[in-house]
């Protein structure tokens, strides 16, 4: 028994010198992770890593349909119905004349502007026309162009653009009138044209007025108070004839003296009142017409 005893414990101890020698010691080989942590940063390898590419959404230009991944089903999308279309409203078509249209100048018959043309009323011109109404003039002499002759009887149009009738101030009535329009062979050409006599009388910037009333008015008020103070006189005198009226024989001149000069001195303001003449020529009339603009002819 003490042999067992004594070999067990020799066996111990010869175990541990064994292990504890270098030659069965294990050393781990870590420079493999020093190279790595020496190139390379492991907190910022992912940071590092590339952004996965976007990929842009599908888009149909043709039919939409609306999926559904709830029960991983597609449901197709309703129709939306279209509101019915109304039937659209005919337009207006506005009728141009003939020389609206595009033409060639230079194979077309000129008209020079400047051109006159005496021409007669067809109706009465006065200033109770509205802005709008339509006249109309008749030639009553040809006149001769290169290439063309415009013959007596040809029709112009006109249209009033502005009126009103007498006004105070001593403002006459007023009337204008522009030429819109010239029938040649059977056809109405467009024209610009206005007015440069009435009625043998001329005209000035196209406007026809009537007579101014201020100047009248100032001499009618003068004549009133002139009228007066000789009735005034005439009373006096019958009273002066009479031996109780001769007391009061110079009241009436008096009273006419003051209201005379009252009137000599006011008659500027009261002329304010006072309207100028009407305009009414009647049909018949010669009229001349003058071209603004060129006028070509097909």
């Amino acid at each position: 028994m003490k042999s067992f005893g004594t070999k067990k414990i020799f066996s111990l101890f010869v175990a541990t010198l064994l292990f504890s020698s270098h030659c069965f010691a294990f050393e781990l080989d870590t420079s493999v992770d020093e190279e790595i942590r020496k190139n390379y940063n492991p907190s910022a390898l992912e940071q590092n890593l590339p952004a996965l590419p976007k990929t842009a959404p599908s888009q149909s230009t043709t039919t939409k349909t609306t999926t559904t991944t709830t029960t991983n089903k597609t449901t197709p999308a309703v129709p939306k119905t279209q509101p019915v279309s109304q039937p659209s409203k005919p337009q207006l078509v506005i009728k141009k004349m003939d020389n609206d249209y595009k033409f060639d100048k230079s194979t077309a018959i000129r008209i020079k502007k400047g051109t006159k043309f005496r021409v007669k009323s067809n109706c009465v011109i006065s200033d109770y026309q509205k802005e709008g109404t339509r006249v109309s003039f008749t030639s009553i002499k040809p006149v001769t162009q290169r290439y063309i002759t415009i013959n007596e009887g040809t029709k112009f149009n006109a249209v009033v653009e502005n009126s009103h009738l007498p006004q105070y101030t001593g403002n006459g009535g007023l009337i204008v009138l522009m030429v819109d329009g010239i029938v040649v062979n059977g056809s109405t050409k467009s024209v610009h044209a206005k007015i440069t006599k009435a009625n043998l009388k001329k005209v000035f910037l196209n406007n026809i007025k009537g007579k101014r009333g201020y100047i009248k008015g100032i001499s009618t008020q003068v004549d009133k108070g002139e009228n007066f103070y000789k009735k005034t006189r005439r009373t006096s005198a019958k009273l002066a004839d009479n031996p109780v009226g001769l007391i009061i024989s110079p009241i009436p001149t008096v009273f006419g003296a003051v209201v005379y000069s009252i009137n000599l001195v006011g008659s500027p303001i009261f002329a304010i009142w006072a309207k100028g003449s009407r305009i009414s020529i009647p049909a018949g009339s010669e009229f001349e017409i003058k071209l603004l603009e060129d006028v070509y002819l097909q």
